[in-house]
């Protein structure tokens, strides 16, 4: 049984950098297709028609399946484990997962929204957006590893240190990039 739970695992592991990986890919291309509505009409027209096809191709291709596969994988070694549900860090790691899922389809949201012309969030926005992957990426890998409530304490301390520091660094970069375009 515990062979099948470690390639399980392997397996759930894979799938979750896949899934990170098209998750973090997708919003900067949602930047950039924001961006490109700066660009001359016939250029603009071209990149847009470019990332719609781009970003539809990553969603179907990988993100989505990568989700899915990775969140069988989970169920699955819960499934083998039934104890982990017993677990103290587990409903924790399960909730961050829960919000991840969110992000995720609200990203999807966001490129429907963008095939069809509607730019609600400016690429700053999106920038700080993208970050909240990441934050909830150091969230569930922390949850798993630490495994304890004092470790969370500090974790959950260390986490909005570095939310703050992310945050910080997206605005020296947005003025960075503002005053160089000047």
């Amino acid at each position: 049984m515990d062979q099948y739970y470690l390639y399980i695992l392997s397996v759930h592991i894979i799938f979750v950098v896949s899934w990170m990986a098209g998750l973090f890919y997708i919003v900067r291309l949602f930047i950039y297709h924001t961006e490109a509505n700066d660009r001359p009409e016939m250029e603009k027209n071209i990149l847009q028609q470019e990332f719609i096809k781009i970003e539809k191709k990553l969603w179907t291709i990988i993100t989505t399946p990568a989700m899915i596969l990775a969140v069988l994988a989970g169920i699955a070694m819960i499934s083998i484990r039934p104890g982990l549900l017993l677990t103290s860090w587990l409903p924790v790691k399960l909730g961050f997962v829960f919000l991840l899922l969110i992000y995720h389809f609200r990203c999807q949201q966001i490129m429907k929204q963008l095939r069809s012309g509607i730019f609600k969030l400016t690429s700053f926005k999106l920038r700080l957006w993208n970050e909240l992957a990441t934050v909830l990426l150091v969230a569930i890998v922390f949850t798993v590893v630490l495994k304890s409530a004092v470790d969370w304490f500090y974790g959950l301390i260390g986490l909005i240190i570095f939310s703050v520091v992310i945050m910080t660094a997206v605005k020296l970069y947005k003025n960075y990039r503002q005053k160089n375009n000047q």
